[in-house]
């Protein structure tokens, strides 16, 4: 009788303590009705997705952007670990890259220029006199249609698509994009990057999110644990513009092979860096390119005891622990976005790949598939 009644009152802890982390990590939550917009006469909505152990992530289809990833902490209280907005004005107001998918050629392509057949385009210069991220207007800053279903493991999947037209940010050729977003069953979000084009048109779409895994932005990401498996960067100039070399990261402070604070490195000042704000901004060449059985990165936070595991199949990660931030943004649950609050590590080709012939290749031509996976994956240790 004593054993049942322990057993019972075993249960009962077990189930109030999931049902207080429950209530904990959907107070997290953004608010469904703030993202309900129209824009550019397309309807805007916020899309949740759980898996069957707790991780939540919500959606919204500006930009098929990534508003929310709570996961839980070593004590197993939930944390939003990525930066956004509580409601679509915060997107269309703040930090244009705070977590959508960037493109057609996301990273820098110098002067906006690239010669391709013979013919060369001019697409749009918004950093600078230089391409970022897709120019001014680039899918991070439309509209796609979406779908929800769930896989055969019953997984939620988020599938968002978009049609970008001939000429749209001075690019050729008319070209379908498709995202697949996945919350699997052990914590991780998977990602699959998708093109068709009917002419040739260089592509590089990446995953573009500012990661604290404090859980707030009001507490540094410098104290993070970062780890990066490569062995050499492409060295760029004081515009971030690659200028062709591959630089061994040995001895410098781009060498991440071993386990590493991010903030730890007091004299930041070489010519791999972004000089000017004084942090990292830059391409890393990954050493196993197309390995996804082990991770191209982590990172890892002791306070919350929070690990992020990062698998891609393609051969570049952008690291940018956020120099440029000034404040001036305010996100969810008022937190401010300060400067170097967030990380983002966005798997990639290499940056101004177009005019690099040296470099992997980016030119997607009609009847090929572009395809682009990466795993985000979180558990505690």
């Amino acid at each position: 009788m004593k054993k049942t009644l322990f057993v019972l009152m075993a249960a009962v802890v077990v189930i109030a303590a999931s049902c207080t982390g429950k209530k904990a990590a959907d107070s997290l939550k953004v608010d469904p009705a703030l993202f309900e917009a129209v824009i550019d006469g397309k309807d805007v909505h916020l899309y949740t997705a759980e898996n069957a152990n707790g991780m939540i992530v919500q959606f919204t289809n500006y930009g098929a952007r990534v508003v929310s990833i709570i996961v839980p902490d070593k004590n197993g209280e939930p944390k939003d670990v990525i930066w956004g907005f509580d409601s679509i004005e915060g997107y269309l107001t703040g930090d244009a890259f705070s977590g959508p998918v960037v493109g057609r050629y996301g990273n820098r392509i110098a002067a906006g220029a690239f010669t391709l057949d013979g013919v060369t385009y001019q697409v749009d210069q918004n950093e600078n006199g230089n391409h970022l991220h897709g120019g001014k207007k680039g899918i991070y800053a439309v509209v796609w249609d979406c779908k929800q279903y769930k896989n055969d493991k019953g997984e939620p999947v988020v599938e968002m698509t978009y049609n970008s037209p001939d000429g749209e940010m001075g690019y050729p050729g008319n070209m379908k994009i498709t995202v697949i977003y996945t919350v699997k069953n052990d914590n991780s979000l998977a990602i699959t990057h998708k093109a068709v084009t009917d002419k040739a048109c260089p592509v590089n779409l990446t995953f573009h999110p500012y990661i604290n895994l404090h859980g707030t932005s009001e507490v540094s990401s410098n104290s993070h644990i970062l780890y990066i498996d490569a062995d050499s960067f492409t060295a760029t100039d004081r515009a971030l513009i690659p200028t062709g070399e591959l630089t061994p990261v040995a001895g410098t402070a781009m060498d991440f092979n071993t386990p590493t604070e991010v903030g730890s490195r007091p004299d930041r000042s070489v010519e791999a860096i972004d000089i000017a704000n004084g942090g990292y901004d830059q391409n890393f060449v990954l050493n196993h390119p197309g390995d996804m059985s082990k991770p191209c990165a982590t990172m890892y936070e002791p306070a919350t005891g929070i690990f992020m595991e990062i698998f891609t199949d393609q051969p570049g990660l952008q690291f940018y622990s956020g120099p440029a931030m000034n404040g001036t943004d305010v996100g969810k649950r008022g937190d401010v976005h300060h400067r170097f609050s967030g990380i983002a590590l966005e798997t990639q080709k290499f940056p101004d790949a177009p005019n690099h012939p040296e470099f992997p290749n980016t030119i997607l031509r009609p009847g090929e598939e572009y395809v682009h996976n990466a795993i985000y994956k979180f558990s505690t240790k």
